[in-house]
């Protein structure tokens, strides 16, 4: 049985043309970086993330990965992605289209490196977020420390659902600058959640929520992505 997600603020205000840049360390290495872009489509927003490795990682596993999420401005529920992945010698396009009139996740994906194509069709309930989407739904949300929100989540695969327990106020240093935060640990008992272990992701303490810090604890190490920039478009 899917949760129903709890409805996002009718007053909340969407940062269009908002863009945030990452950078992603490993260990003692610096692993690479991120950039994240809200835009305005007609009666959709559009988010499109970039994730590329750097430095001493990216000598030993190259990652060059695109993402793009499109998802209703009323409702966020997440209409198609498209995501175009290279990470090592996997090279893959993937997209995936949301059909709620008949409940259904339609993914087709082409391995760049063979030319194989995969379609898969899986059931979804009346509204679904996706993995990115999911981030910035969160944003919406009162987050006030000892809160917790579920939702179902679908990035292609079988549906999921997540929980976020908003843990804590915590003050956070990053080259952006020093932020009140609070924070949220969002984990589910199946997908891709659980396989990255434990995630945090550190929001600043205001209205408008900016993910200032994620981080992706795991049983090779513990990767962390901060907030470096902030460029607000028009």
């Amino acid at each position: 049985m899917f949760l129903r997600r709890p409805r996002f603020s009718d007053s909340y205000h969407y940062p269009v043309g908002e863009t945030l840049h990452y950078s992603a360390d490993w260990r003692l290495w610096r692993a690479g970086d991120a950039t994240v872009k809200l835009e305005a489509i007609g009666n959709e927003m559009h988010l499109s993330g970039t994730a590329d490795s750097a430095g001493v990682v990216a000598a030993l596993y190259r990652v060059h990965d695109r993402y793009d999420s499109y998802f209703d401005r009323r409702s966020y529920c997440t209409s198609r992605i498209l995501k175009h992945a290279e990470e090592g010698l996997h090279k893959r396009d993937t997209g995936v289209r949301y059909d709620y009139t008949h409940g259904r996740a339609i993914l087709d994906e082409r391995n760049l490196r063979n030319n194989e194509t995969k379609h898969e069709e899986h059931e979804i309930p009346p509204c679904v977020t996706d993995a990115l989407t999911g981030i910035y739904y969160l944003r919406t949300l009162p987050l006030t420390p000892g809160a917790t929100y579920e939702f179902p989540a679908n990035s292609g695969g079988q549906t999921v659902n997540v929980k976020a327990v908003v843990e804590a106020r915590e003050d956070v240093k990053t080259d952006a600058g020093t932020f009140h935060t609070v924070r949220v640990q969002p984990s589910s008992d199946s997908g891709l959640l659980k396989q990255r272990g434990k995630v945090w992701i550190w929001y600043s303490d205001d209205a408008q929520h900016i993910p200032v810090q994620m981080r992706s604890r795991m049983f090779w190490g513990t990767l962390t992505v901060q907030l470096t920039r902030i460029d607000r478009g028009q």
